[in-house]
């Protein structure tokens, strides 16, 4: 999943994510800033970011901008998809019902409400996860939600 992907702005997907994600400041806050690309066969069919507070978060986004089958569909997303219910329902769970079989996180979410639970959703459900692709780039730029110094 390391190769580069020919898109709008001619990057890998997870990097478009993270652009995508800085769309989101500051309105998400104090939810972090989250981008979702999708792509099928080589190419970006959608693309979302965390709305305002109580709004859609970036996968939930990104898959309403989408219409076609999730057979072949990889979501690229900057944070761990959320497993609990808040405002909005817990994207990791709107994953798994969409059918999809890959999904791609820059990082785990630190938030311990989260924290791997919305990676073994997916796993669970047989969905495919990698995590890690362009982690040091992501969490650069969410080290103020991260709480770091």
């Amino acid at each position: 999943m390391s190769e580069l992907l020919k898109t709008p702005t001619d990057a890998h997907p997870m990097l478009r994510a993270l652009a995508l994600s800085k769309q989101a400041l500051p309105q998400c806050q104090p939810n972090p800033p989250v981008g979702c690309v999708l792509v099928k066969g080589g190419q970006v069919v959608a693309e979302g970011f965390t709305q305002a507070i109580g709004g859609n978060h970036a996968e939930v986004e990104a898959l309403n901008r989408y219409s076609g089958s999730m057979e072949g569909v990889t979501a690229y997303v900057t944070l761990e998809p959320c497993s609990f219910v808040g405002r909005t329902p817990a994207c990791a769970r709107t994953l798994v019902q969409t059918g999809i079989k890959n999904v791609v996180v820059a990082m785990l979410d630190p938030d311990p409400r989260n924290s791997g639970k919305g990676i073994a959703i997916l796993e669970q459900a047989g969905v495919s996860v990698e995590v890690g692709v362009h982690q040091q780039a992501v969490s650069e730029f969410l080290t103020p939600y991260l709480g770091k110094s």
